[in-house]
C-alpha cells in the first residue's frame, strides 16, 4: 500500500468478486466498469480522459497506437488500458470455460494483440515491462519482459501462478503484486531482491574461505568443502532435505565444534547414496552426481562454524544463479577476492543477447505449434492436438545449447531458466486440454542441465558452472511444479562442463628452456598492481609463469549443440601474447590460419561458431565481443562469413552496448552479434539513451530496425562493403609508434644533448605530436629519432644521444625481449618500434601535410610542419593543398567518417580508420 493509503477491507473485496462473478455481456459493454472498479478496490489512481494528442496520454483507456503493415501501409490500433511505462492491457469477455481449449484460444489472441500493440509503441516511450489480459470478472494474467528490450513477455512470476482468478483477491500479496503493476513495475523484478541477496552470501563465504586458507588448508580443498555445503543448505531451503535440518545441526554443533567435521561427513555420505540419516534423523534423497562422491569436511573453529550458519540462515530459494557463479568464483578465489564488492555482469544484459540467440527462435516454434493444436482442438481432433504438443515438447528437452567459454555459466543458466519458462507453458496447455504435467518428468522428459554444454579452462569456474545449472534447475523445476520432488538421483554426473580449451588440443605441453637450460618465464597475464604514477592497475612484472610449449597442436572439437552463446575472452590481438604468452598464441595461430593475426582473441570463437552454421551443424549463435568488432581488423573474419558462397547472415545486433566485465567488473563498451545460416534479415537494435542507476546495470533505452545488416553492425547500404580507391592509396598512415617512453625529451633536454650546436642533429631530435597536442595545447616535446642510423653510427655521430637511449629505452625493450614482438624490438633498441617508412615516404619533399586525431569524439583536420613527427594515434595525409583539407573538414567527409569507422573504448569515440574512411571516400 501506499503510505497513508487505507488497507482493503475484506467486505470490499467480497462485495467487487460477487459483483462481477454475475457480469455477463460482451467487453466493450463492461471492461471500462471492471478495471474502473478494480483500481478503486486496490486504492490506485484512476485513468485519465484521453486527448487528441497521444503524447499526453500517459494512462489512458482506448490509447491510439500506429500499426505497421509488411506492405508498408499502418491502420489505427487502440489499447484497451494503457500506463506509460507500467503495462498494456489487453480486455476480453471471454463467456468461455475457464482453462477450456477455447478459452485458451481466447486469451491467447488477446496476448499476442497487446504483445503487437506494445511492440507499436513510439520508440522514445519504450515497452512498458507488463502485458495484462484481463477475462473481464474473471481472470487476469501478468506476462512481463523487464529489459524493455522488445524481448518476449512471459508469465509472471511463473507459468504457474501468472493466472489471478477474481477469488484470489483476497489475498493480500496478490493485491500488493497487482498495485505494484501500476505503480513500481520494475520493483517486480526478482533479479532485484536476488542479486542484495546473492551478495550477502558470497560476502560470507569469501569472508570463511579467507579464514580456512589462513588456518592452513589448500585453496581447492576449501573450495570443494564450501561448494558442498552451500548446495547443502540450497537444499533444505528449497525442500529437498527437511526444513531447517541442516541449518538446525549448525546451531546444535555451535558448542561442540570438534564433532562438526565427523557429523558434516556422514551427512554427505547418506545424501550420495540417499536412504536414512541418523544425523537429521529422517530418510534423505539420493543425490549422488559426484558432487558429494567426495564427502570430505574441514574441522571448524568456533568463528568459522559462526560464519557458515550466517550464510545458513539466508534464504537460498533467492539465490541469482545468474550472478552466484560470478560471486563465488572471486569468494573462493584469493587473488580474485577483493573484487566481490566491485560490478558483475548484469542479468538484463545477458538476456539481451541470450533471448535472440536461443530463445526467440524456440518460441516461434512455439507458436506454431500452439495455433496448430488449438485447431485440431477446435476440430475436435484431441489425440492430434496433445501430439503437436507433445513433440514440440520432446524437442525442447532435446535442444543442446553450448557455451565454448562459459566461466561460471551465466549465460547457460539464464538460457535454461527461459527454457523451463517455455516448458512450463508448454505443460500448462498440456493440463488445460487434460493432460498430466507430472508424468512427463517422472519419465525423465524434462529440460534439465544435460542440454546445457560448456568449455572452460579454469577448472574451479567448471565446477562451479555446474553446480549453478543444477540450482537454477531446482528452482525451477519446484516452481513448476510445486512440492513435489524430483526424480532420484538429484543431481546426475553429465559431464556436460567439459575443463579443457575451447580453440586447441595437444599431445601435452612442454617447458620453454633459455640457453641455459632454465625456464623462461613471463607474466602470468592476470595478476596487477597499482601504477605508482597514475594508480591504476598495470601488469606485475613479479608475478612469473613459465612459457609453455603446446606439442602437435590441432583444432579443438566442440560438442555438438543447436545453438551457440557466449561471452568469450576480452583480449586484443595486441596484447595476447603478453597475456597467453608466445607458445600458446602461436599454437592458436598456426592451427587456425582462417583467421587474421591482427584479429581480438574473440573472433577465433565468431570464425569457428560461423563455420558450424554455414555447415548446419547449429541453427544460431551469439557472442559478446568489444565494440572493436566493427573495426577493419575484426570486419574481415565477419566479411569472409557474410561473403561465403553459402553465407551467415546477422539475425541480431547491438553495435555498441555498455558492459560490465564479469573478470574484473570493469565498465566496457561491446557489441552483440548473432549469426544464423542462409540470406536474411535482421533486427539492429541502437542504444539511444543511457542512465546511471543505484544497481549495476546502466538503464538503456534501445530503438529497433529491421533489414539486411552488414559486416559493420549497419543496416541501410552497405558501406562496409565499399572498395577503397586507387586515387587515394599510399597516401595516408599512423604515425609512428615509440615502444619506450625514453625517446621523448623536452626542450631543456635537447639542448643538454646538442640541438643547435651539433650538424645534422636536427634530423634526429624532432618536434613531436599526439592526438592531447591536436586536441589541446601543444606540450612542446620533442622525440629522439634515430631512423637511418646503425647503432654504431648512432654511437659515433651522436654520442650522448646514444647514451640516453641506451639508458632509457634499452632497459624497457630487453624486460619485455621474452616475447615474439618483444624480441624484435630488443634487437633494434634504439629505433621506433614502428618507425613508418611508408609515412616518411609519402612525406618526403613536402613543406606542410594534414594530420588528425584516430580516436576522438570530434573530428578536425590541420595542417602539421614538416618538422613536426606524429604519433601512432594521428593519421598523416600527404598533401600540402589547402583544398583537400577542406573537403575533409566538410560535413560531408564528417558524416561518411562516422559512418564508415568505427568507435572504440569506453568513451565510445569515433575512430578514424585510414583504410575505411579516407581510402573510400570519393573526393570531388
Amino acid at each position: 500500500m501506499q503510505p497513508g493509503s487505507p488497507s482493503v477491507t475484506p467486505p470490499a473485496v467480497d462485495l467487487f468478486i460477487q459483483r462481477w462473478q454475475k457480469a455477463g455481456g460482451s467487453e466493450r459493454a463492461n471492461y471500462q466498469l471492471f478495471l474502473t472498479e478494480l483500481c478503486a478496490l486496490l486504492d490506485l489512481p484512476q485513468p485519465k480522459p484521453a486527448g487528441d494528442d497521444t503524447r499526453d496520454n500517459a494512462y489512458v483507456f482506448e490509447r491510439r497506437v500506429v500499426m505497421r503493415q509488411p506492405d508498408g501501409g499502418s491502420n489505427n490500433g487502440f489499447i484497451d488500458l494503457y500506463r506509460r511505462g507500467c503495462f498494456v492491457l489487453e480486455a476480453k469477455q471471454t463467456g468461455k470455460a475457464l482453462d477450456s481449449s477455447g478459452w485458451d484460444k481466447a486469451m491467447l489472441r488477446a496476448h499476442n494483440q497487446a504483445d503487437q500493440y506494445a511492440r507499436a509503441l513510439p520508440a522514445d516511450e519504450g515497452r512498458p515491462p507488463f502485458i495484462l489480459v484481463a477475462d473481464v470478472g474473471r481472470n487476469i494474467e501478468l506476462y512481463a519482459e523487464f529489459s524493455r528490450s522488445g524481448a518476449t513477455y512471459t508469465p509472471y512470476p511463473d507459468p504457474r501462478s501468472h493466472r489471478i482468478r477474481l477469488e484470489d483477491l483476497r489475498r493480500e500479496d496478490i493485491r500488493e503484486r497487482l498495485r505494484a503493476v501500476w505503480l513500481d513495475p520494475q520493483g517486480l523484478d526478482p533479479a532485484r531482491r536476488s542479486a542484495r541477496v546473492t551478495r550477502e552470501i558470497a560476502d560470507r563465504l569469501a569472508t570463511l574461505a579467507k579464514s580456512l586458507e589462513a588456518a592452513g588448508h589448500a585453496p581447492q580443498k576449501v573450495a570443494g568443502f564450501l561448494m558442498r555445503a552451500l548446495f547443502t543448505m540450497f537444499a533444505e531451503d528449497v525442500g529437498l532435505l527437511p526444513a531447517r535440518s541442516f541449518t538446525e545441526l549448525l546451531h546444535s554443533l555451535k558448542d561442540s565444534p570438534l564433532t562438526f567435521a565427523p557429523m558434516l561427513e556422514h551427512l554427505w555420505q547418506n545424501m550420495n547414496v540417499g536412504g536414512f540419516s541418523p544425523i537429521l534423523r529422517g530418510n534423505v534423497l539420493r543425490f549422488n552426481g559426484g558432487l558429494f562422491a567426495e564427502a570430505t569436511a574441514i574441522p571448524l573453529d568456533r568463528d568459522q562454524l559462526d560464519l557458515l550458519l550466517k550464510a545458513s540462515e539466508a534464504d537460498w530459494r533467492y539465490v541469482e544463479p545468474a550472478i552466484f557463479g560470478t560471486l563465488l568464483e572471486r569468494a573462493l578465489d584469493s587473488r580474485e577476492r577483493h573484487k566481490l564488492g566491485a560490478h558483475y555482469t548484469p542479468r538484463a544484459y545477458v538476456e539481451r543477447l541470450v533471448l535472440p540467440t536461443v530463445i526467440e527462435p524456440l518460441r516461434s516454434e512455439w507458436k506454431e505449434v500452439q495455433t496448430a493444436a488449438l485447431a485440431f482442438e477446435q476440430q475436435g481432433k484431441h489425440k492430434d492436438a496433445v501430439a503437436e504438443i507433445r513433440a514440440f515438447h520432446r524437442h525442447l528437452c532435446e535442444v543442446r545449447v553450448l557455451d565454448p567459454a562459459c566461466g561460471s555459466g551465466n549465460f547457460l543458466y539464464v538460457t535454461l531458466e527461459h527454457m523451463k519458462r517455455l516448458e512450463g507453458e508448454v505443460l500448462n496447455l498440456l493440463h488445460d486440454l487434460g493432460e498430466s504435467q507430472g508424468l512427463l518428468e517422472l519419465e525423465g522428459v524434462t529440460v534439465d542441465p544435460h542440454q546445457f554444454l560448456g568449455l572452460e579452462i579454469n577448472p574451479r569456474a567448471a565446477k562451479i558452472a555446474e553446480m549453478v545449472l543444477w540450482i537454477g534447475y531446482l528452482q525451477w523445476h519446484f516452481r513448476t511444479h510445486g512440492t513435489v520432488n524430483p526424480p532420484e538421483p538429484v543431481l546426475r554426473d553429465f559431464r556436460n562442463i567439459e575443463h579443457r580449451d575451447a580453440l586447441i588440443a595437444y599431445e601435452r605441453e612442454e617447458f620453454v628452456t633459455g640457453a641455459d637450460g632454465r625456464p623462461v618465464t613471463r607474466w602470468d597475464g592476470v595478476t596487477y598492481k597499482a601504477s605508482p604514477v597514475t594508480g591504476e592497475p598495470i601488469p606485475d612484472e613479479t608475478a612469473q609463469v613459465v612459457q609453455m610449449r603446446y606439442v602437435n597442436p590441432k583444432k579443438a572439437e566442440w560438442p555438438q549443440a543447436d545453438y551457440v552463446v557466449g561471452n568469450p575472452p576480452f583480449i586484443g590481438a595486441a596484447t595476447m601474447r603478453r597475456a597467453l604468452g608466445d607458445g600458446y598464441v602461436d599454437a592458436v595461430r598456426g592451427t587456425w590460419p582462417e583467421v587474421p593475426e591482427s584479429a581480438d582473441f574473440v573472433m577465433y570463437w565468431w570464425h569457428i561458431a560461423g563455420e558450424r552454421v554455414r555447415a548446419g551443424e547449429a541453427r544460431r549463435f551469439g557472442f559478446i565481443t568489444t565494440n572493436s568488432i566493427k573495426q577493419t581488423f575484426n570486419r574481415r573474419v565477419i566479411e569472409a562469413q557474410l561473403g561465403a558462397k553459402n553465407p551467415l547472415s546477422l539475425a541480431f545486433a547491438i553495435p555498441d552496448h555498455p558492459w560490465v566485465d564479469a573478470a574484473d567488473g570493469a565498465a566496457v563498451r561491446i557489441a552483440m552479434t548473432v549469426g544464423a545460416g542462409g540470406e536474411q534479415e535482421g533486427t539492429l537494435l541502437q542504444v539511444t539513451d543511457e542512465r546511471e542507476t543505484d544497481r549495476d546495470a546502466v538503464d538503456v533505452t534501445l530503438q529497433a530496425r529491421t533489414g539486411k545488416l552488414f559486416a559493420d553492425l549497419k543496416a541501410g547500404a552497405d558501406i562496409a562493403g565499399v572498395q577503397a580507391l586507387r586515387a587515394n592509396l599510399g597516401v595516408s598512415s599512423p604515425g609512428v609508434k615509440l615502444h619506450g617512453a625514453g625517446f621523448i625529451i623536452t626542450p631543456d633536454e635537447a639542448e643538454q644533448l646538442g640541438l643547435s650546436r651539433c650538424e645534422g642533429l636536427e634530423n634526429h631530435i624532432r618536434a613531436y605530436r599526439n592526438g592531447r597536442d591536436l586536441a589541446d595545447r601543444p606540450r612542446g616535446v620533442y622525440v629522439i629519432d634515430l631512423f637511418g642510423l646503425s647503432a654504431e653510427d648512432a654511437r659515433s655521430k651522436y654520442p650522448s644521444v646514444y647514451q640516453w637511449v641506451l639508458e632509457r629505452v634499452r632497459p624497457e625493450r630487453e624486460a619485455k625481449g621474452h616475447t615474439k614482438d618483444g624480441a624484435g624490438y630488443a634487437k633494434f633498441w634504439w629505433l621506433f618500434g614502428k618507425p613508418r617508412q611508408e609515412l616518411r615516404r609519402m612525406l618526403g619533399g613536402l613543406p606542410r601535410y594534414i594530420g588528425t586525431i584516430e580516436t576522438t569524439k570530434h573530428r578536425s583536420f590541420q595542417f602539421l610542419g614538416a618538422d613536426i613527427l606524429p604519433d601512432n594515434m594521428l593519421i598523416g595525409i600527404a598533401s600540402d593543398d589547402g583544398f583537400p583539407l577542406g573537403v575533409l573538414s566538410s560535413r560531408v567527409h564528417v558524416a561518411w567518417a562516422l559512418a564508415a569507422g568505427g568507435r572504440l573504448g569506453v568513451g565510445n569515440d569515433p575512430r578514424y580508420n585510414k583504410t575505411r574512411c579516407f581510402e573510400t571516400f570519393p573526393f570531388p
